[in-house]
């Protein structure tokens, strides 16, 4: 079975976290995509000290849609260096089964 992996980034709203995970499990390379509002984020950022409320995507997909993912993160993402890491999953089989069924590259008859 192929890796399933856990994809996360941080947006600044909900309405482009939501644009970014429609737009992620109907081009099927995520699963699906837990949003997770209001978070509150801490970090330096060109020498100072920042703070935001942000919105947290847990994307779930395999490491064969891993670069499609990171791409349209880069793309779509308003911040001039999104945040995109990746962790490898162990879990439920049916479940992670399904996430690569999900994610699956249709192949050409």
């Amino acid at each position: 079975m192929e890796q399933v992996l856990l994809v996360m980034t941080n947006l600044p709203d909900v309405e482009s976290a939501q644009a970014l995970a429609h737009s992620l499990v109907q081009n099927k390379i995520a699963a699906c995509v837990n949003l997770l509002p209001g978070v509150q984020s801490v970090y330096r950022w060109q020498g100072k000290v920042e703070q935001a409320h942000e919105v947290t995507l847990i994307i779930k997909t395999t490491q064969a849609r891993y670069h499609q993912v990171e791409q349209a993160i880069i793309v779509a993402h308003p911040y001039d260096l999104p945040e995109v890491i990746a962790m490898p999953l162990t879990g439920h089989a049916a479940y992670l089964h399904w996430v690569s069924q999900e994610t699956a590259q249709e192949k050409n008859a």
